[in-house]
């Protein structure tokens, strides 16, 4: 019997039905359904594959052996996930159980798969000290965003944002969707010359640069990140704003020059925490002016899985915490903020990764170049398995619009949002 039909014969036995795709194994042999375009082929290049499976069964170990290259798929990755995901989808993971393990092991010696733990490759977080610490917080961004800045700029082109985007009509590339959610969120932001806005969470300085040359905001942006305080401080300088702009490396908890007019956080509240989102929620309403306008724009989750799962939790963010839009919500009302608004932006954010991933793919020996095929493989992962739950809901995105009232209940806002989905004043 070859590796690969023994594999087969195993795996059916598990899940209990055929196999939703075709197992290629190290010595060419194969067995499964028969190859077409919808069906596809799983390769395990060498016993070492089932080694970190067996292991690590599961999704980290699957990772693991993908991001090695001990394990890949023929043809694209982001459709073989799918199909999987599809056939699935009701029936959970293969996980062994038991019953399972004395066939899997005498299988895997047969295989000559057995023997010690193999090391997990590079690039997975390794940060210390109690959670949402503000060291910690500061080596959980620095281990994701510090990553390079010359990685970042070819992953998300000229309009450097790592957020999802806003593909308008009039949206035909990555930079103009960015550009269509800067405008966006300054727009609902009611920003105009003169207004002080502070960008929690500032990435590489798009959003404030966009605010101050286009909207004339004067505009405080705030990072915990090194690499991107040092690109977004040359960006200012480059684009004239220096006046209009000032970048610091500052944790949140550290800011104490409001009151602002208006804050934007985008996709920062996710690094947040669970725990300390009611006292951040308490700290961006401190920190704004009687009808101040708060925008949030932030992932969402169900409860199940709200770090992400394993891989994300492992290589990705390891403190990340997403909640379903509603909880965030109340948890900003409860502070204090009156919510105005809530966008839901989810089908914008498959979208822009794909476009992510169009770039990578596209340039990969670029990627390769600057960070190693490991990095380049893990980031494959994410992006697709990223635009996949976006697609199929498992995870959302919102632009969440908030204000502060005044003692007396105004809140400043007009009475529609008309004006939100206007072009920028210059």
């Amino acid at each position: 019997m070859t590796p690969a039909t023994l594999l087969a014969r195993l795996l059916t036995g598990m899940l209990g039905r055929p196999l939703p795709l075709r197992i290629k194994a190290w010595d060419g042999s194969t067995a499964g359904p028969a190859a077409d375009g919808a069906v596809p082929t799983v390769v395990l290049r060498n016993r070492r594959a089932l080694r970190r499976l067996l292991w690590q069964p599961g999704e980290l170990g699957l990772a693991d052996a993908w991001i090695s290259g001990d394990l890949d798929v023929e043809g694209d990755l982001a459709p073989a996930l799918a199909r999987v995901r599809g056939a699935l989808l009701g029936h959970g993971p293969i996980r062994p159980g038991p019953q399972d393990w004395p066939r899997l092991l005498g299988a895997a010696a047969r295989l000559g798969a057995l023997g010690p733990r193999p090391a997990p490759p590079g690039g997975r977080a390794r940060v210390r000290g109690t959670r949402h610490s503000r060291s910690r917080d500061k080596a959980v961004i620095s281990h994701h965003y510090d990553l390079s800045n010359e990685f970042y700029a070819l992953l998300l082109g000229p309009a450097m944002a790592y957020s999802c985007a806003y593909w308008t009509p009039g949206s035909d590339s990555l930079k103009a969707a960015q550009e269509a959610k800067f405008d966006l969120v300054c727009r609902k932001l009611a920003l105009h010359p003169g207004t002080r806005l502070l960008d929690v969470g500032c990435g590489w300085g798009a959003l404030a640069i966009h605010a101050a040359r286009h909207f004339g905001a004067q505009v405080t942006a705030v990072t915990l990140s090194q690499r991107q305080h040092a690109f977004a401080t040359a960006a200012v300088e480059a684009a004239g704003l220096a006046d209009r702009v000032s970048v610091l490396l500052r944790d949140y908890r550290e800011i104490t020059d409001g009151p602002y007019d208006a804050i934007s956080c985008i996709e920062m509240g996710e690094h947040v925490g669970d725990r300390e989102y009611p006292a951040f929620a308490r700290r961006l309403h401190g920190l704004l002016h009687p009808q101040g306008r708060l925008l949030v724009q932030q992932m969402s989750r169900s409860t199940v899985a709200p770090g992400g799962g394993a891989f994300i939790e492992t290589y990705i963010a390891p403190d990340m915490h997403m909640r379903p839009v509603g909880e965030t919500v109340a948890v900003l009302e409860r502070a204090g903020l009156e919510v105005r608004g809530v966008e839901a932006l989810r089908e914008h954010y498959a979208r822009t990764i794909d476009a992510w991933h169009e770039r990578l793919d596209e340039r990969r020996h670029e990627f390769t170049a600057l960070a190693g095929e490991a990095t380049v493989r893990l980031w494959q992962l994410y992006l697709a398995g990223s635009s996949l739950a976006f697609a199929e809901h498992r995870m959302g995105v919102d632009q969440i619009l908030a204000v502060r009232p005044t003692a007396a209940g105004a809140s400043g806002a007009p009475a529609t949002p008309s004006d939100w989905y206007q072009g920028r004043p210059s």
